[in-house]
C-alpha cells in the first residue's frame, strides 16, 4: 500500500518515506522518540550554532527534561517553563523536554517589553525560563520571584548522547504548550494546548503539505508563535524531515538559503511576502525548489499570492488561531492553485462550520483545552455544544471552500502579530491629558495594519508625550503610529465606541 499522499502536480515523495501519521504516538515525546530511534544519524535541525542529528536532539532533550523537572519540583505551584529567545534548536529541545517531563512550555515573545515578559512569567506561574539567542529575563525580577534560569551556555553543555534518565511522563491530555495571545481584553490570554492537540495539528499539517522525511523545511517565522512552531516546523520534525532555522526573518538570508540549501517548504505571512517581492533579488530568484509556501496570520492579498504563483510556488493558505494549534481550515496544493484567496476546507482531523450569524466555528482534537487560569474567557470562547468561536466571519462557496470575510473581534494584525486595541487603550488612558480614547487599525502598505490612537484631549495633553508614554510599557510593534484628536468619540445607542464610524471619520481625514 502506497504511503505517498497524492497531491496533483507535486513531486512525489519516495516510497520509503513514512506516511504522514506514522511518527505520531500517544504522547508528543513518544512520537519524536520513534523518529529519533529510526533515523538517529539523520540531521534534524540546523541553526546559527550548527546542527543536531535526531540522536543528538534526543540526547539533549532527554537531559534537559531532567533539569526542567528539578526546577518544577522546587515549587508545585509553578508548574510551567518559559522559553525566551530568537529561533534556535533550543526551542524544540525545550518543547520536547517539557513533553517528556510532563510540563508545559510557555513561549515568550521576545518583541514584547520587559514588563510584558514579567507579567506573563507571573500569570503563567513559571518555575524557570530557558534563555536562547539574544534575550535575557530581568535578573532582579527573576530573583525576587524565585524563578530559575537556564542560560544558553548551560543548555549547550548538555550531553548529546542518550544517558540513563527518567521515563516519559507525558500524557495525551496533559498541557504541553501555553501560548499567550492578544485578545479583545486588556491582557493577553494563555491558550492551553495538550499533547494530543499538538499531535492532531501535526497530522493536519503533514496531510495538507504532504510532509515526509525527505523534506527540508525553512523556518523564518518566530517559534514563539504557534504558527511558526506548528504549521510546518514541529510537524516536519515528527515526520523525520530536516528543519533549517533562521533566528529571524532577513530577506538576504532567505534568498541565500533558497540558493544553497534548496528547501522544499517554507511558511510566510503577508508582511514577509511583501518584503520579498519588493526585494531587488526577487526578479532573478529561483524558487523552483519550493513545492509550496504556507501562508497565514491574516487575510493574504491576492496580488501577493499571484506573485508567488508566477514563480511557480503555490501559496497554501492556513486559517486558524493560537487556540486551534493553529490549523483549523487550510488549502491543499491543488486548492491553492484553483482558488487563490480562499482559506480552504476544514482540516483533515477537525471540523468547521458557519453559525447562523456567519461566524466560523471550529472543533476537534487540535482545539485548545481553554485559557490558563481564566475560566470566564474559556466559557466565552466556546458555544454551549463545544464549538470554538473564532470571532471571524466567513462564507462557503459551491465547492465547499471557505472564504474569510471579516473580523468580529476587535483585533489589529500588523506584520503577522495580533495586537489587542484594548491593551493599548489600557496604557493610553494612563497618559496625561487623555480624557477618552480608542485605538483602531489603519491600513499600511508594508504591515497590513498599524495601530492609531484616537484621543479626546484634556488639560495637559501633548501628542508627542502621549506617544513617548508607551516606551518601556508595551512592545514597539504595539505603539500607536499616530495620535488623532477628536472633540468626542462616536458611540452606539448602547454607549460603546462605534468603531466602523470611527474608522470612517479617520479615513475621511
Amino acid at each position: 500500500m502506497s504511503n505517498v499522499i497524492p497531491f496533483p502536480g507535486r513531486k512525489a515523495a519516495p516510497p520509503s518515506a513514512p506516511a504522514p501519521a506514522a511518527a505520531l504516538g500517544g504522547s508528543l515525546w513518544a512520537a519524536f522518540e520513534d523518529v529519533a530511534l529510526r533515523h538517529p544519524s539523520r540531521r534534524a535541525i540546523r541553526d546559527v550554532d550548527g546542527s543536531l542529528t535526531f540522536a543528538q536532539l534526543h540526547g539533549v532533550a532527554t537531559q534537559l527534561s531532567a533539569v526542567l523537572a528539578r526546577e518544577a519540583a522546587r515549587d508545585p505551584s509553578r508548574p510551567n517553563i518559559g522559553m525566551l529567545g530568537q529561533n534556535g534548536a533550543v526551542h524544540l529541545a525545550t518543547l520536547l523536554a517539557c513533553a517528556r517531563a510532563g510540563l508545559a512550555m510557555v513561549p515568550i515573545n521576545w518583541r514584547l517589553a520587559e514588563d510584558e515578559w514579567c507579567w506573563i512569567a507571573e500569570d503563567a506561574r513559571l518555575a524557570a525560563v530557558v534563555e536562547g539567542f539574544g534575550h535575557r529575563m530581568p535578573e532582579r525580577f527573576m530573583q525576587q520571584q524565585g524563578i530559575g534560569t537556564i542560560g544558553a551556555s548551560s543548555w549547550r553543555m548538555l550531553p548529546r548522547e542518550v544517558l540513563p534518565g527518567g521515563q516519559d511522563k507525558g500524557l495525551p491530555d496533559a498541557p504541553v504548550v501555553i501560548c499567550y495571545t492578544s485578545g479583545t481584553t486588556g491582557r493577553p490570554k494563555g491558550a492551553v494546548l495538550t499533547q494530543a492537540a499538538m499531535l492532531a495539528n501535526a497530522r493536519n499539517a503533514q496531510s495538507l503539505f504532504g510532509i515526509t522525511a525527505p523534506d527540508r523545511v525553512l523556518t523564518v517565522l518566530p517559534l514563539f508563535h504557534v504558527g511558526g512552531l506548528n504549521i510546518q516546523t514541529l510537524p516536519a520534525l515528527l515526520a523525520g524531515a530536516e528543519i533549517i532555522l533562521h533566528q529571524k526573518f532577513e530577506p538576504e538570508a532567505f534568498f541565500d538559503t533558497l540558493e544553497r540549501e534548496k528547501p522544499s517548504l517554507t511558511l510566510v505571512v503577508p508582511a514577509v511576502m511583501s518584503v520579498l517581492i519588493r526585494h531587488p533579488r526577487w526578479a532573478g530568484a529561483d524558487l523552483s525548489c519550493l513545492r509550496a509556501a504556507g501562508a497565514g496570520s491574516s487575510d493574504v492579498p491576492v496580488e501577493l499570492i499571484e506573485a508567488f504563483h508566477a514563480k511557480g510556488v503555490p501559496v497554501q493558505q492556513v486559517y486558524g488561531s493560537t487556540e486551534t494549534a493553529p490549523i483549523a481550515i487550510a488549502q491543499t496544493r491543488d486548492q491553492a492553485l484553483a482558488a487563490p484567496g480562499s482559506i480552504g476546507t476544514s482540516a483533515p482531523f477537525g471540523e468547521a462550520k458557519l453559525a447562523d450569524s456567519g461566524e466560523i466555528l471550529v472543533r476537534g482534537p487540535h482545539v485548545m483545552r481553554g485559557y490558563w487560569n481564566n475560566e470566564a474567557a474559556t466559557l466565552d470562547a466556546f458555544t454551549p455544544d463545544g464549538w470554538y468561536r473564532t470571532g471571524d466571519m466567513g462564507r462557503l462557496d459551491e465547492q465547499g471552500r471557505y472564504w474569510f470575510t471579516d473580523r468580529l473581534k476587535h483585533i489589529i494584525i500588523s506584520g503577522g502579530e495580533n495586537i489587542s486595541p484594548a491593551e493599548i487603550e489600557r496604557v493610553l488612558r494612563e497618559a496625561p491629558g487623555v480624557l477618552e480614547c480608542a485605538v483602531v487599525g489603519r491600513p499600511d502598505p508594508r504591515w497590513g495594519e498599524v495601530p492609531v490612537a484616537v484621543v479626546v484631549p484634556g488639560p495637559g495633553f501633548d501628542a508627542q508625550a502621549t506617544l513617548n508614554h508607551f516606551d518601556g510599557r508595551l512592545a514597539r510593534f504595539k505603539h500607536p503610529r499616530a495620535v488623532v484628536t477628536l472633540n468626542s468619540l462616536p458611540r452606539t445607542a448602547l454607549g460603546k465606541v462605534n468603531l466602523p464610524e470611527l474608522k470612517r471619520v479617520l479615513a475621511e481625514g
